[in-house]
């Protein structure tokens, strides 16, 4: 009940929307009972003017048919345009603000997560919640008011009518549907679990195949897979079987109604109480009434698959940052990096860093070699605040990183990290996330700098070259050159570089080497490496290992 009602809140801002699509959905369910109705009452009128026995008058009702077909027809196309633009409008606003709640917690805050279970949850979690208006919430609050407006009109006519209709209309709308969803309560967090882990499988093949294939594991992982899928296909398939048990006994009710109201009205009609014609539309009224309620299976079925959905979402968004914001920002100050007596190690682990000092200064470079483990890469995510140290304090422009409003640190950084993150969009446009404002000749002075330009001009569409998903249409150094085109441009005091020239060959690591040493003039360099050739880019270097001080 707490995700419904979290969900709910979501829906605020579209609850006008939400509003008018419950109204043109009851507007076509009462339609469609009026319009059965109105033609079974005129079918019989007609049959009987027939053979003499009544005096009919033909023009009202044969207009009252066609302006209730339209009707229907017209409030039906509008319902799916309201309904669905309001979905969609939901789930366009549910992924920014997941995403506004991911930014702090990465990356220490999503630690523990594979990277499958949290793409699972961003999309298929995300996509799942599509069914909270479309399935659930807008059918139970339509169905449940036309339901009441039908059972008041039928009362009009016959109380013992109305009561049958009620009771008929609250089994295969309520009752049932509780009961099926106690049958598959277990079923739809299965089906949400099994879904996340058969993405998370799938991903973990797809995109660590190279890794797989050294180590003979494909088969292994594609087991993984075959077993996912396996119990995703098991838990839908007894969903399925258990709603089309529910759906038949709906069916079953609604034609007990129908035989009960035959029951029920037949006597009157050879008591010349009701007219024959006034049968037949309560009948048929009778008939079409179900489909108030031929949702409501639907939305019992999709309710705790989509709940699951909503907890795991709302786990994700709960989750505290590892660092807390600032109160109050303070603005930097004197360019220049700081570590005094630092200290750090990861969750409950020893220390990694122990009295760590160091100091840079405009127009000064820092390289940090040593042995993998040594806290190299560490050092630059605490310079980033992915983490704050366990001890002493770390300085950049002459303020405490955690007196620093994110926005103002990230302004002070340009990042070449080793894993590059290119989305599938142009070069022009993954070059732009660091300088929004750049125009083309910015970006191929960039690109230039980073020996990339060339390469570029190459391609048929230039700037406008799609990169693919995660770039894929680039080579791991033209990926991690275009970081460094994208660093060229962020016009920032500080340059971190993780292995900058990492899987590039001699010739283009001379040229990045080149590019680099243009890019340190005025800044703040600190780089990571394991090669000797980059060294050659810092003034002081310092060797990270166990035994060695952790000071300059």
């Amino acid at each position: 009940m707490r995700e419904f009602l979290r969900l709910l809140k979501l829906c605020r801002p579209f609850g006008w929307r939400i509003a008018l699509g419950v109204v043109l959905s009851v507007t076509v369910m009462l339609s469609n009972v009026a319009l059965m109705a109105v033609s079974g009452w005129f079918i019989t009128a007609m049959a009987l003017a027939g053979l003499g026995q009544l005096m009919l008058e033909f023009f009202t009702p044969a207009a009252a048919i066609r302006g209730l077909a339209l009707l229907r027809a017209g409030a039906r196309y509008l319902e799916r345009l309201v309904t669905h633009e309001a979905t969609l409008s939901f789930i366009a606003r549910l992924r920014p603000w997941l995403y506004a709640r991911l930014v702090p917690l990465a990356p220490a805050g999503l630690r523990g997560l594979r990277h499958g279970d949290l793409l699972a949850r961003i999309r298929s979690d995300v996509d799942a919640l599509e069914n909270f208006h479309l399935r659930i919430l807008g059918p139970v609050i339509s169905a449940a008011v036309a339901s009441v407006l039908i059972v008041l009109w039928l009362g009009l006519n016959s109380a013992s009518l109305a009561l049958l209709v009620a009771i008929g209309l609250a089994l295969a709308g309520m009752i049932l549907p509780l009961i099926q969803r106690a049958l598959v309560r277990k079923t739809g967090g299965q089906i949400t679990q099994a879904r996340a882990a058969l993405q998370s499988e799938s991903t973990d093949l797809t995109r660590g195949l190279a890794e797989l294939q050294v180590f003979g594991a494909v088969a292994r992982q594609a087991a993984r897979v075959t077993r996912a899928s396996a119990r995703m296909v098991a838990a839908q398939r007894r969903q399925a079987w258990i709603a089309a048990l529910f759906m038949a006994l709906g069916t079953l009710t609604g034609q007990i109604m129908v035989l009960g109201a035959l029951l029920l009205l037949i006597p009157q009609v050879e008591g010349q109480s009701l007219s024959a014609p006034d049968m037949a539309m309560l009948v048929l009224a009778v008939m079409a009434a179900m489909e108030t309620v031929a949702g409501l299976p639907a939305a019992v079925s999709n309710w705790d698959s989509t709940m699951a959905s909503a907890r795991r979402i709302f786990e994700l968004a709960d989750r505290a940052p590892q660092v807390a914001p600032s109160p109050a920002p303070k603005a930097p100050q004197t360019p220049g990096l700081a570590l005094d007596r630092v200290s750090f190690g990861y969750g409950d682990g020893p220390d990694i860093l122990t009295d760590l000092n160091l100091s840079l200064h405009l127009g000064e470079s820092l390289a940090l070699t040593g042995p993998s483990g040594a806290g190299k890469t560490t050092i630059l995510n605490l310079v980033q605040r992915f983490w704050d140290p366990r001890a002493g304090r770390i300085t950049l422009a002459g303020v405490d990183l955690r007196d620093l409003s994110d926005r103002d640190l990230r302004a002070q950084i340009a990042v070449v990290d080793q894993t590059v993150h290119l989305f599938n969009g142009t070069i022009a446009e993954n070059l732009r996330l660091a300088a929004p404002g750049a125009d083309d000749a910015a970006l191929w002075q960039a690109l230039d700098l980073a020996a990339l330009r060339a390469e570029v001009e190459a391609m048929p569409e230039g700037l406008e070259t799609r990169l693919g998903e995660l770039g894929a249409r680039l080579s791991g150094g033209q990926a991690r050159r275009l970081s460094v085109a994208r660093a060229a441009l962020q016009d920032a005091p500080l340059l971190l570089l993780d292995e900058p020239t990492e899987g590039l060959d001699r010739a283009t690591q001379a040229q990045v080497m080149r590019g680099l040493a243009q890019l340190a003039e005025g800044r703040m360099m600190l780089i990571v490496t394991h090669h000797a050739q980059v060294l050659a880019l810092a003034q002081k270097v310092i060797m990270l290992d166990e035994s060695t001080p952790r000071s300059e």
